[in-house]
């Protein structure tokens, strides 16, 4: 039953959203073809103004009037023409929000529907369920890894306290051997001693000056 009346409102809505289009599409042609009219009227009512003006040249002034009063006329048509198009711009800007308006309902109408069959196929209990499920392998997961890290054999009988006093004995040890240890230095050498040069000259040097001395006298006598 339900599925009848949803396809007579779905094909309701169709049909609605159909004539809301042709609407508005019948309304743009009707704009467009009183959009021309004015034009022509307008260009009417020039043509008159210039006869006008020829006829006055003339000095025919029953023509220029009869002029002047048919381009009043289209003025009139003109003005009219203006009010029908402000109308039909009114009636589709209330027929282009009545769609939008209908088309954000419809969307939201969706959006629920999709929301409430969410709902529908989750169940709170069934969420506490796969959550305690989730927990409960977690936890025996944990139990499995600390089983298997657990040592196995003759290592699960050793003492891990006398193990680390064992440890710090032998630290002990090597350092003591280490403090007792006899240390050895390098001799020390003596540092070597630089030859003094003698203050005294030579005889052999003193003489040679005494020669040079007397060559030079004997030549400044000379």
């Amino acid at each position: 039953m339900s599925g009848v009346f949803g396809r007579v409102f779905g094909k309701s809505k169709e049909q609605s959203q159909a004539s809301a289009l042709a609407s508005i599409d019948k309304l743009s042609e009707t704009l467009e073809m009183l959009e021309k009219k004015e034009n022509l009227l307008m260009k009417k009512a020039n043509l008159e103004v210039e006869k006008a003006k020829a006829f006055t040249k003339a000095k025919n002034k029953k023509a220029a009037l009869q002029c002047l009063k048919r381009k009043r006329l289209y003025e009139q048509q003109v003005e009219q023409l203006g009010n029908f198009q402000l109308r039909i711009h009114d009636q589709m800007i209330m027929l282009e929000g009545a769609k939008a308006t209908t088309e954000t309902v419809d969307a939201l109408r969706t959006g629920a529907s999709a929301m409430k069959a969410m709902h529908k196929s989750t169940n709170i209990d069934d969420v506490d369920k796969t959550m305690d499920e989730i927990n409960d392998n977690m936890e025996n997961m944990r139990q499995i890894q600390d089983l298997l890290s657990a040592p196995m054999g003759a290592a699960s009988d050793f003492d891990e306290d006398e193990l680390e006093a064992e440890l710090a004995d032998l630290e002990g040890e090597e350092l003591e051997a280490q403090l007792l240890a006899p240390t050895t230095s390098a001799p020390m050498t003596a540092p070597a001693r630089v030859p003094q040069q003698s203050s005294r000259p030579t005889a052999q040097s003193s003489k040679t000056e005494d020669d040079e001395l007397a060559a030079l006298q004997a030549e400044m006598a000379m």
